[in-house]
């Protein structure tokens, strides 16, 4: 018999001591929404009572509210730009035990590689790290990535204890056409039996039937309540997601009702790291529900036990015998006032911060090199059109990474397009950086309010080639070539001189470096964007980022083009 099993009972029977006992605490139970006051028993970090037991060691909680661990239950970890070592320690001290990780972002920039990297590197970190691994690699055939996953390349990580499932499923008309190599995909998932989320952006009725018919259970796309609606009738997990560039959550509670609560959770998506340190994660998400109307105790459900059911963590979700001794310890339920986090029955962070260190990370060669630009002039960069033509606009809408397919009126110069700052319509680029292909995607942007100046980064979801945008060409290519220069990563330039830059060394999209010293690139770089101009309510570079995403509606931009994503096609920029 296994003796850590044969300890708990012994523990649960009380014939021996628990190895912990919490006591003066007020539990959550998140199964009946009460607080109840019990003492919690843990050995070998499991739950093995709640009631009056004897521990080896006895903690006085004084009071204070007890919840389960806080999950994510759906993240991209490299959004966070640091390695999940550092995650960890960014998102455990506001009581986030457990996250959903998929590493879509990575993979398609290094492939295989860097699912394995990330897989690796979450093993000996002090949070509860799960994966779904990527489906869509790249998220369309209408961009190119560094890299192409298929059925077969994924099939081996299954075999890894940490991966829940397939990841997001983006290509909905590869799911719907019933496409062979999604199929495959879809079908190995099913056959395993493992989780298989959604991405059902702009998708209702019955094409929502073919992705429910398919295995797809959850979709963190909603920003209506009435979409929500529509995918709970269905069966579906609703994810309400708070992000950084997506923030749908207060938008999307008016659904969420004590009848169906326990269909949905909380997820942050793709949150940046300066958003994680400021706001919080999914204790955040907590904090506002309750503060725009939720009842508590279906916020704390819907941030525990609701996700760990959807993924299946028999253990993870409540305090209760037989569960891990994940815990939150409140010292005020609706602000979500963090005092300690236990994890497994070790206490991990404490007043803001975590007790551990995170070891250092290794950078793979592979991972470090990932930049590779062909040479461009200024004239490959030019949008040829007569003075006063119409254009095709991509519009931005602030904290959405939905846009507006406008229609305006352009200014021509000597027969190309001239950025308009009295009209706020801006030049933007993708450029191919995977195999120097040269290609290069052109169009125009609506909504940055730049007054000078041009950025650029190589963080272009999903296939994560350099996006730009810029009031002038000159400043617009010297971004795109400080790309090259720093492997990557996020810049300012004004006058062709940088303002400021973040080196991110792997795969362009994250760094083995210290989140508080990313946190002040960070600054750096909020400070360089002032200098240029930009007044906004919105985080310019995640916005940016998701521009070149062309699986949200309505109107994006690929290195192969402007792309109309109701019509899933390429269009012109000039009419």
């Amino acid at each position: 018999m296994d003796n850590s099993y044969s300890r708990r009972l012994a523990a649960a029977a009380k014939k021996e001591k628990a190895d912990l006992v919490i006591r003066n605490g007020r539990i959550i139970d998140v199964f009946n929404g009460d607080l109840i006051e019990e003492s919690i028993a843990i050995t070998d970090g499991v739950i093995v009572g709640i009631g009056d037991y004897e521990g080896v060691k006895t903690i006085d909680a004084k009071g204070k509210i007890i919840s389960p661990g806080f999950i994510d239950g759906h993240v991209h970890i490299e959004s966070a730009m640091v390695t999940p070592a550092q995650f960890s320690q960014l998102v455990v001290p506001h009581g986030v035990t457990t996250v959903i990780a998929d590493p879509h972002e990575i993979a398609n920039v290094s492939g295989s590689k860097g699912i394995q990297f990330m897989i690796d590197t979450a093993k000996d970190v002090p949070l509860n790290i799960y994966f779904m691994l990527p489906s869509c690699v790249p998220a369309t055939p209408f961009e190119n990535a560094g890299a192409k996953l298929s059925a077969e390349d994924l099939q081996p990580f299954y075999e890894d204890e940490s991966v829940l499932g397939l990841g997001e499923v983006m290509d909905f008309p590869s799911v719907f056409h019933q496409d062979s190599a999604m199929m495959e995909k879809l079908t190995n998932a099913n056959h395993l039996k493992k989780k298989i989320d959604g991405h059902a952006a702009g998708i209702s009725g019955d094409p929502l039937n073919v992705y429910l018919a398919a295995g797809i259970k959850t979709d963190h796309e909603c920003i209506t309540p009435e979409e929500a609606y529509d995918r709970l009738k269905r069966g579906m997990y609703v994810m309400l997601r708070e992000g950084s560039a997506a923030k749908d959550l207060v938008s999307l509670l008016p659904v969420v009702t004590e009848r169906n609560a326990r269909r949905c959770l909380f997820v942050t998506d793709d949150k940046h790291l300066d958003d994680l340190m400021a706001e919080g994660s999914i204790d955040y998400s907590i904090e506002l529900s309750i503060a725009n109307g939720l009842d508590p105790m279906l916020a704390y459900q819907m941030a525990t036990i609701n996700a760990a059911e959807c993924f299946g963590l028999a253990t993870k979700g409540a305090v209760a015998p037989g569960y891990d001794a994940d815990l939150v310890l409140l010292n005020e339920l609706e602000t979500v006032d963090i005092d300690q986090v236990f994890i497994k029955g070790e206490l991990i962070a404490e007043k803001g911060k975590c007790l551990n260190t995170s070891p250092t990370v290794l950078v793979p060669e592979h991972l470090a090199d990932t930049v590779h630009l062909k040479a461009f002039t200024l004239e490959d960069i030019q949008i040829k059109c007569p003075n006063h033509a119409k254009a095709n606009i991509i519009e931005i809408i602030p904290n959405k990474i939905v846009t507006r397919h406008s229609k305006e009126e352009i200014e021509g110069k000597n027969g190309f397009f001239q950025p308009s700052l009295g009209r706020d319509q801006l030049k933007i680029a993708v450029f191919e950086r995977h195999r120097s292909t040269g290609t290069i995607g052109l169009g125009i942007v609506k909504g940055f309010g730049l007054s000078s100046g041009a950025i650029a980064t190589t963080i272009a979801h999903d296939s994560h080639n350099v996006v730009a945008v810029g009031t002038n060409d000159l400043d617009l290519m010297k971004a795109v070539n400080m790309m090259t220069s720093i492997g990557g990563g996020m810049v300012v330039i004004k006058d062709e001189e940088v303002l400021a830059s973040l080196p991110l060394e792997i795969a362009g999209l994250m760094t083995a470096d210290r989140y508080d010293h990313v946190n002040d690139g960070l600054k750096r770089i909020d400070k360089a964007l002032i200098k240029i101009g930009f007044t906004g309510d919105f985080n310019p570079f995640l916005t940016l980022s998701f521009l070149a995403l062309p699986v949200i509606p309505e109107l994006k931009l690929t290195n192969l083009g402007l792309f109309q994503v109701k019509d899933f096609k390429h269009i012109d920029v000039v009419e």
